[in-house]
């Protein structure tokens, strides 16, 4: 019986090594979810929604390093793959997006569902989006699709039109004029830098007396030359913040993560610093950089594009950064002055105290900062966390200590609101033996997380370890947004914009069959996180936490300060909060 191009387009995904295919069904692909009915593999991944779909297979890049896959029908499925696949792009990450589309012969007739794909997509997958319109040509587009993808580290789209899914495959691929074979396979380079480049910059580095890193993902993997680099240099590190699970964070030289939802070392870190070498970071707030010409700098990184793409740097490295930064070591210097040294260790120690006192601070219900970091004295060591955005990645920034080899994942350059729990069922699906913990705010838990833990439910009990136990910081509040009106706008919180429903998670997760517990104070947070580790399912914790714990960068100039606390002070109940954000000031 002659194949079917649907039937082959799932075999070829199979030889590509794709494990699963996250999607949602809809008419315009059903000959593509019969093939993978038929077929032994990849596995068929249904979400609530096709967004969901899109930051599963994110998050399956993520996670696996590996090319995530989502499929979605014509029209409005394919628009709704939108915001995941920008996910994808925006933080490099290879993802293929196989799409469906009206008959080929109804194209351009102002068919039902007919939306031009190829325009929707040609900005989030620039890199390659096709559509199939012959047999023949199938497998020799998803090829393509599949290696752009990796060579590129963004989303790739291949359009199929359903007759064209239904059409009957050749026998064999025909050798002749306008068809052209190919085969499922790719490889990466591993790039090496130059001993010109490498020498420039022990130039720099050797010359500083004041050495700053700024270290970001590219550099995984890079822990012990990293550490190497500090100790010759007596140089002071800050992480970005998709670099937070590169580096040891107890260590006295780390400052922790850079930036608006950064900590206070860091911040002195780069405010002082002479000499900056950035590795495997194209970190977007330049405002936390060195200011232009303070310091000289050096960049490493196996992107050329993003070599003084975000700081004007001295030289620039263009290789592999663990290859490079071992060429590197020997030809530093040892430092023998550890003035500085000292003051960052000092710098750290301060950080360390303020984050104390943050976290034992009163307040109204649970303190979110507390409940956040108790989860480092309970988070396994083969755990994987998800962090949606909002407040969340705050208190994860600053205060989740993560074990060695913990993956953390968040929607960085896009930071779209929604994406934990779907990056959390991809982690979950790759690994069913390793806890999963997704930290989520109730605005993008009404969002996304809602509909994803019915996933969870119809699929924990498949799982080697059931645990799945997911944070839902229940202040009433979209609080990032409602702090930045008051800090960058200098607007009172615009309360009907800023409300978030109240909802009943601990309730609603028990009724999905579901362990929850709802906690109100902080000191129910450390039972809370033994019992969600403790339990044989999925567990929902909701903290109702207080929406006036500030959401603010470090060392805020005096004059921001006191435009922003007059924003606040026409707010009801305004004089506590600027008594908060007082406090927090004085003690920095």
């Amino acid at each position: 019986m002659p194949q079917l191009v649907a039937d082959a387009i799932v075999e070829r995904l199979r030889d590509w090594g794709a494990t699963r295919v996250f999607g949602y069904a809809g008419d315009g692909i059903n000959s593509l979810l019969g093939a993978m009915q038929r077929a032994d593999g990849p596995e068929y991944v249904s979400t609530r929604h096709e967004e969901h779909a899109a930051f599963s297979a994110c998050g399956h890049a993520k996670y696996t390093g590996e090319v995530g896959v989502c499929l979605a029908t014509q029209g409005p499925g394919a628009i709704h793959l939108l915001a995941g696949l920008y996910d994808a792009k925006l933080d490099r990450r290879p993802v293929v997006a196989i799409v469906g589309q009206v008959v080929s012969t109804a194209l351009g007739s102002g068919y039902l569902q007919e939306v031009d794909l190829h325009t929707l997509f040609k900005d989030v997958c620039g890199q390659y989006v096709q559509t199939v319109f012959a047999p023949e040509q199938a497998l020799t587009a998803l090829d393509n699709a599949m290696r752009t993808a990796i060579a590129t580290q963004t989303p790739t789209c291949l359009i199929i039109p359903h007759d064209v899914q239904q059409a009957e495959m050749p026998e064999q691929t025909p050798h002749t004029h306008g068809v052209v074979p190919s085969t499922a396979i790719s490889a990466r380079p591993r790039i090496t830098a130059p001993e010109s480049q490498i020498r420039a910059a022990a130039d720099v580095l050797n010359a500083g007396s004041k050495v700053a890193l700024l270290v970001g993902r590219g550099a995984a993997g890079c822990g012990e030359q990293i550490a190497d680099v500090v100790d010759a240099l007596g140089a002071g590190v800050t992480v970005s913040l998709l670099g937070k699970p590169v580096l040891d964070e107890t260590q006295p030289w780390h400052t922790g993560v850079m930036g608006h939802l950064g900590t206070t070392a860091s911040a002195h870190l780069m405010a002082e610093c002479d000499t900056l070498l950035i590795v495997g970071s194209n970190d977007p707030w330049t405002e936390f950089y060195p200011a232009p010409g303070q310091a000289r700098a050096v960049q490493i990184d196996v992107e050329p594009k993003v070599l003084g793409a975000k700081y004007p740097v001295d030289v620039a490295v263009s290789g592999d950064a663990q290859q490079a930064l071992s060429d590197l070591l020997p030809m530093l210097s040892r430092s023998t002055d550890r003035t500085w040294e000292q003051q960052v260790h000092d710098w750290t120690s301060q950080w360390h105290r303020i984050a104390d006192d943050r976290c034992g601070a009163e307040s109204v219900n649970a303190n979110p900062e507390f409940v956040v970091r108790e989860l480092s004295q309970h988070l396994p060591g083969n755990a994987r966390v998800a962090i949606d955005v909002g407040s969340s990645v705050y208190w994860y920034a600053r205060h989740l200590r993560l074990p060695p080899e913990v993956p953390a994942h968040v929607s960085a350059y896009l930071a779209s609101m929604g994406c934990a729990l779907p990056y959390g069922i991809a982690a979950k699906l790759d690994a069913p033996d390793r806890p999963v913990v997704a930290l989520v705010g109730d605005g993008a838990m009404q969002m996304a997380g809602l509909p994803e833990l019915i996933t969870i439910a119809d699929r924990w009990q498949q799982w080697a370890d059931p645990r799945f136990v997911v944070l839902v910081l229940h202040n009433g509040d979209l609080a990032e947004v409602s702090w930045e009106q008051r800090e960058m706008e200098n607007n009172p919180r615009f309360d009907r914009s800023q409300d978030v429903p109240a909802f009943p998670y601990a309730a609603y997760a028990e009724m999905l069959g579901l362990g929850s517990v709802r906690i109100t104070s902080s000191d129910q947070a450390t039972e809370a996180w033994k019992q969600a580790f403790a339990a044989d399912r999925p567990f929902v914790i909701e903290a109702v936490t207080d929406p006036a714990t500030p959401l603010l960068p470090p060392l805020m100039p005096e004059s921001k300060v006191e435009a922003m606390n007059e924003a606040i002070a026409q707010e009801d109940g305004g004089d506590a909060i600027r008594q908060r954000v007082d406090a927090q000031q004085a003690a920095e």
